[in-house]
């Protein structure tokens, strides 16, 4: 049995993909008694937190709010454009894009996957001849998911978009931006995104429990299209609220409305483009230390391209059972607590012990990263897992030349 240094008492460091560090300001914010939910403050701030929401998604059009996580988000979307029976085309490439596969049967819809396995992208020439075998234009709309956290892989949403225009092809682009919104590029209106979802716990930087459903004007018509709308999932009232109440569709969330000003606050300070900056140097920090790793052993990316990386989360693989030990080591000896490896390997199988992730995403800086990975460090060189040198060295130069 492996001693226990008892090095983790003190600030916990929770590493994976979400739910994300919390910022400081976002727990103070919270820590109040209940708001009045009629009249005054929260009421008053609707507006131009809903307005910050879009600057965020960079969008000029509507974004509609619920309390629900990511999963709610996904239904929510669908249930407002897509009817029984339409015709949907999901670009899979890991556990994500199943999932909101699963919820489109579950309405009833058509589903058609082209599945590109859990460590490669969309791949856009595929994409268009299934475009172009839709001649009849059934499919109503494309879903795919920017950033897939399971995989670690960033899909070409822009591209996705090109290609619909160069087909001619009417159906609506739909992208999940969970893992990826608030920190990675996204431009919803200039990539031409019809309906994007998210939620808060990653990039947002506030606990579970909030999702957020942006559309613009041709999904707004595909909505009027629809013969019923479920009343609680409908985005109009959401989108276009009259009075307090329709923008969660009854008692609002209060203490989380409280959170999201101030992580907006943070994020609006800071600047879009620097929070975007700041995760790509970061994430570039990470990698530098991996690829020196791998240099000896078994460790290696499960998206090797760097181009096609995330830069919220680093999906990585460790002979079995290494990943899982270094997992349970880092987190009793360190305080330090890594992702598992997500729809890699079914759990209970000897493979799902061979995978582990690494968030980086939200509320980190250069400190915590270093952190993250001296932690690592210490867990390889402990358990006596074989891995290359000059991996902090190499991301400290990162950091260091940023």
């Amino acid at each position: 049995m492996i001693k226990q240094n008892k090095l983790a008492p003190g600030r916990s460091y929770l590493a994976i993909p979400g739910p994300s560090v919390m910022p400081d300001a976002v727990l103070s914010a919270m820590h109040r008694a209940a708001p009045n939910i009629y009249e005054g403050e929260l009421v008053e701030m609707m507006p131009a937190l809903a307005a910050d929401l879009k600057r965020v998604a960079r969008t000029d059009r509507h974004v509609a709010m619920y309390i629900s996580n990511g999963h709610g988000a996904w239904e929510a979307a669908l249930s407002n454009v897509i009817a029984p029976g339409d015709r949907v085309l999901v670009l899979a490439t890991g556990r994500f894009g199943h999932g909101w596969a699963e919820m489109a049967t579950g309405l009833g819809a058509e589903v058609d996957i082209l599945d590109f396995g859990r460590n490669a992208p969309v791949d856009l020439a595929q994409v268009a001849e299934r475009l172009k075998a839709d001649s009849g234009h059934q499919i109503k709309a494309v879903m795919a998911v920017h950033v897939d956290t399971s995989s670690s892989v960033r899909n070409d949403v822009p591209g996705l978009r090109r290609l619909l225009d160069e087909a001619g092809h009417p159906a609506l682009l739909m992208a999940d931006c969970i893992a990826s919104l608030g920190c990675e590029r996204f431009e919803m209106d200039a990539w031409g995104v019809d309906v994007m979802v998210t939620a808060s716990q990653k990039g947002l930087m506030v606990p579970p429990g909030m999702a957020f459903v942006f559309f613009n004007d041709r999904a707004e018509e595909a909505r009027a299209r629809l013969p019923r709308v479920s009343r609680y999932w409908d985005w109009s009232p959401r989108a276009h609220a009259q009075e307090f109440y329709q923008y969660h569709g009854g008692t609002a969330p209060t203490h989380h409305l409280y959170g999201l000003r101030a992580a907006l606050d943070i994020i609006h300070k800071e600047g879009i483009e620097q929070v975007w900056q700041r995760h790509e140097t970061l994430a570039r920090a990470v990698w530098a230390a991996c690829e020196a790793w791998s240099a000896e052993g078994s460790l290696r990316f499960n998206i090797e391209d760097r181009a096609l990386r995330s830069h919220a989360v680093t999906a990585l693989r460790l002979q079995a059972p290494h990943a899982t030990d270094l997992r349970d080591w880092v987190q009793g000896n360190l305080g330090l607590t890594l992702g598992v490896g997500l729809g890699m390997a079914l759990p209970g199988e000897p493979a799902w012990h061979g995978f582990f992730r690494l968030g980086h995403m939200g509320h980190v800086n250069g400190h915590m990263i270093m952190g993250l990975l001296g932690g690592i460090e210490a867990g390889l060189s402990a358990l006596k897992i074989d891995h290359g040198p000059g991996a902090l060295q190499a991301a400290a130069e990162v950091i260091g030349g940023a």
